[in-house]
């Protein structure tokens, strides 16, 4: 497999605090699925959880190209987790459709976060070389 693109982001929880308790069930409706919600509702520390999974987001979109644009939904980038805690991404809707038309055969993420702080890196992949 060959590297295409990678990504990275690095979200301030607090920030992210503020806007969760602003803009409540709406924005966490908004961004995450309710798989996501599930996840990181049951954990200690849920906004850190959270962080991770918009930092996550936010890297897998630098890797398609994209940004927050051309029809793509928050929730077309679904985080989740492994039983060993290995995290993992899958793609729907037009997310699906441009890591098609790149070549991506599958998108590594990993995720790190403090009390203050969430990283997420991620990296695409092909699964063949590309045409000249």
């Amino acid at each position: 497999m060959n590297v295409v693109a990678h990504g990275i982001d690095l979200v301030d929880c607090g920030r992210l605090a503020e806007i969760v308790e602003r803009h409540g069930r709406h924005f966490l409706e908004r961004v995450y699925t309710a798989g996501e919600l599930a996840y990181c509702r049951r954990r200690k520390r849920e906004i850190e959880h959270l962080a991770g999974r918009f930092a996550a987001k936010e890297a897998v979109l630098k890797v398609l190209g994209t940004g927050w644009r051309k029809g793509i939904s928050w929730r077309d980038v679904e985080v989740s987790n492994a039983p060993s805690g290995e995290p993992s991404v899958r793609l729907t809707g037009h997310c699906r459709e441009i890591a098609d038309q790149r070549g991506l055969a599958s998108i590594l993420i990993s995720i790190s976060h403090t009390p203050s702080h969430a990283i997420a890196s991620a990296v695409g992949l092909a699964a063949r070389e590309p045409t000249p």
